[in-house]
């Protein structure tokens, strides 16, 4: 697969555009289901992205809002043969969050929130083993090996000469506090955290449990942003069997607010990086946590 081309944003533009004809026609979801005789939720899945569009999809639904133009269908067409394509993440076999992968992989700027774990980009390979392990008890070893090699992998974003723009991560203190994979991991992964928010596309702070009830203790959520306009931002829920991805407009704008709520209720960078240090010095020191 070309460097260029990322199977998951060519289904999402390919989407905006089949939805942006249907509206033009002045159509609903269920009227183009009608009469090509499917499912509307297909139609819904087609629309955003979700899933990969066959040219023969792209065909009926041209013919149904009567694009004429040669190069647009062509254009549409080829942007159905490339959202088929495979991502560099789908040689590791099933991994159940592929298309925040792909929107990960494209993305210039990244703002997430985590409750309960260090965010998957900063992790250790250790650490990283040990939250599948424990986060996932029925999945396979193999299948553990080829999740942890594509989030090494996936920090790739951090460096390098396709690097985010932008990374930045709230975290709640819960997350240096939970000691996972023993106190040695711990350690060696809060260090890790020390190191990489010297960068300066990556900015980390920690909201302390003094500040007491804050907006993010009703659920963790990432803001991917694109360098391409077409592109619209999307908010990002991981589940457990199935993940959730809101691009409205209003939604955007709220989860932004939220963030910009999180980002204030947590210490500074500076402050936030001493919290970290006291931590890593405690598991490193003493093999645990400090007293609270």
């Amino acid at each position: 697969m070309s460097a260029s081309i990322n199977p998951t944003v060519r289904r999402r533009r390919l989407g905006a555009e089949l939805r942006h004809l249907r509206e033009q026609r002045g159509m609903t979801a269920e009227d183009v289901a009608e009469r090509l005789m499917v499912s509307q939720s297909k139609i819904s899945r087609l629309e955003n992205g979700r899933r990969s569009i066959s040219p023969r999809d792209v065909r009926d639904l041209c013919d149904l809002y009567e694009v004429t133009d040669p190069r647009m269908r062509e254009s549409l067409m080829e942007m159905a043969r490339e959202s088929k394509l495979r991502g560099w993440w789908n040689e590791f076999g099933d991994i159940p969050y592929s298309v925040y992968i792909g929107l990960e992989a494209a993305a210039f700027s990244i703002r997430s929130y985590e409750s309960s774990f260090v965010p998957g980009l900063l992790q250790t390979r250790e650490y990283a083993e040990a939250v599948l392990n424990g986060t996932q008890p029925d999945t396979g070893q193999d299948a553990i090996r080829n999740r942890v090699e594509v989030r090494m992998k996936r920090q790739g974003r951090l460096t390098g000469e396709d690097q985010l723009s932008s990374f930045w991560s709230v975290i709640d203190e819960a997350v240096l506090s939970r000691e996972v994979g023993g106190p040695q991991v711990m350690g060696a992964q809060l260090r890790r955290l020390l190191e990489v928010s010297e960068q300066a596309n990556v900015n980390i702070q920690v909201i302390p449990f003094q500040y007491g009830a804050h907006p993010g203790m009703t659920g963790t959520f990432s803001l991917l942003e694109f360098p391409e306009s077409a592109d619209s931002t999307v908010v990002y829920f991981e589940g457990v069997t199935s993940d959730l991805y809101l691009e409205k407009e209003n939604d955007v704008r709220r989860y932004t607010g939220l963030y910009d709520h999180l980002r204030a209720a947590a210490f500074g960078v500076a402050e936030s990086r001493s919290l970290i240090t006291t931590y890593a010095e405690a598991y490193e020191n003493a093999n645990q946590g400090p007293e609270r």
